[in-house]
């Protein structure tokens, strides 16, 4: 696993599943404007207690932002709640340990706050006090839900017991351009939808651009004021809503026109925005992160351009 932060010692920036000997993993990063004096990779494991304790030296602020996102899993104790949980200690551990650390981001999720059972319907408007139940989550095998409620939950713990200054970032389904050349789950959930899908999932999202949880991660960090959690989330539509988007934006695409299964549609609910504008976010609409994300898509090459016109 692979970590980066930059000389000046303002911000450590995580994430897992990269290999300094992948250069697909990397040339993107160092490929950044300012990255060649600026950037520093690190190797750590999130498994592996004390391994970020050389990375966060001298960090005034650390974002954590490291936590596996799969919807198969065949070991979910493995591979989304160890890295998850444990992951997120370990590097809480390591910042206890830091004097010079003054705020730790966490990314946590959406997952982490709508998912206890409670009614969502239209007229529901979900907040930062609202908290996902574990218990709830794993009789219906959320594994992600789980692993991202958990190490949530950790992390408020944890930090209160070591008095670290802990912000937490909980975004909902994050589109828009991509950075790296491989594909994360949410980007996925669009391809699949613009590469012949026959179907659209009977399921309702919130949605985010990338770029408003980008500035949300570091205004949390600038902010003195800021504290305690903030969602993320600009719209929350059910598939068949995305689908119509898209095929406004591209009229001669070939997108599903079925629903999965015969259900009635999972109804959508609202997210609060209130506590987000207080860290100066206007949302990007959806429409544009839509069409930022399937023209990131085809610039790198997941999708034909003459199958979009």
């Amino acid at each position: 696993m692979l970590f980066f932060s930059l000389l000046y010692p303002l911000l450590l920036l995580l994430t897992s599943d990269i290999s300094l000997d992948d250069p697909r993993k990397t040339r993107h990063l160092l490929g950044l404007e300012g990255a060649e004096g600026r950037l520093k990779l690190f190797k750590a494991d999130l498994l592996e207690q004390g391994s970020f304790d050389s990375v966060v030296e001298g960090c005034v602020g650390v974002f954590h932002t490291a936590s596996p996102f799969y919807h198969d899993v065949l070991d979910p104790q493995a591979e989304l709640l160890d890295p998850a949980v444990k992951g997120t200690l370990n590097v809480l551990s390591s910042c206890a340990k830091t004097p010079s650390v003054k705020r730790v981001v966490l990314t946590s999720s959406i997952a982490a706050v709508a998912y206890n059972g409670k009614p969502r319907t239209p007229d529901v408007v979900v907040d930062e006090n609202w908290f996902s139940d574990p218990d709830y989550c794993k009789r219906l095998k959320l594994w992600y839900v789980v692993s991202k409620t958990m190490a949530e939950d950790s992390a408020w713990k944890f930090s209160k017991e070591k008095g670290i200054d802990m912000v937490a970032i909980n975004p909902a389904m994050v589109i828009g351009p991509l950075l790296q050349p491989t594909l994360n789950t949410s980007a996925a959930a669009i391809l699949n939808l613009i590469k012949g899908a026959e179907t659209f999932p009977n399921a309702t999202f919130g949605w985010v651009n990338v770029k408003d949880v980008a500035t949300a991660h570091i205004q949390a960090f600038e902010i003195p004021s800021a504290s305690g959690r903030y969602c993320l989330v600009e719209r929350v539509v059910h598939y068949s809503e995305i689908v119509n988007i898209l095929h406004h934006l591209y009229p001669s695409l070939q997108l599903p026109q079925k629903c999965a299964g015969d259900k009635p549609y999972v109804p959508t609910y609202q997210v609060s925005k209130e506590k987000a504008k207080s860290l100066g976010i206007e949302f990007i609409p959806l429409d544009v992160s839509l069409k930022e994300t399937v023209e990131s898509l085809k610039e790198k090459g997941f999708v034909h351009l003459s199958s979009l016109y």
